[in-house]
């Protein structure tokens, strides 16, 4: 059996969530984006998407922590409130169930690119190098 795509109106509410996942974002809040009210909105976008709304949220903003762990060094508590959750605690238990580890321990165990990949120092001089002028001012003057 084949599925029909998601009505436009349960995608402008998935995009608000992808777009805003920092910010407090409730069912009545995604309900009114897509049009419906909150309890045929939350049957619908179940329906479409496989997993109920606040799910979906919560999996993006633990999406955009892990992404912050692997690239900063800013602290837990920090990304935690970053993401749009208020405490670490939950934070810290949702993120071991989804991802099999706590976040310190992702983070030790996905260490920067910059740690992994060595980058000769030939390439970093070339590419660090400006580039010429595109409008000539570092060419000889010709006398005339």
């Amino acid at each position: 059996m084949i599925s029909a795509p998601p009505n436009r109106h349960l995608l402008r509410a998935k995009d608000l969530i992808d777009a805003r996942y920092r910010e407090p974002l409730d069912i009545a809040t995604l309900a009114r984006a897509a049009h419906l009210s909150p309890a045929h909105f939350s049957r619908e976008f179940r329906r479409a998407f496989g997993e109920p709304p606040h799910k979906y949220l919560l999996t993006r903003r633990l999406e955009r922590a892990a992404g912050l762990l692997r690239s900063t060094d800013r602290d837990v508590l920090e990304i935690c409130l970053d993401v749009g959750l208020r405490s670490i605690g939950s934070f810290t238990s949702s993120f071991s169930r989804v991802f099999g580890m706590s976040p310190t321990a992702y983070r030790a165990h996905h260490p920067p690119a910059a740690d992994l990949a060595r980058i000769p120092t030939c390439m970093l001089r070339a590419y660090a190098r400006p580039a010429p002028s595109m409008f000539g001012e570092d060419q000889p003057v010709l006398a005339g």
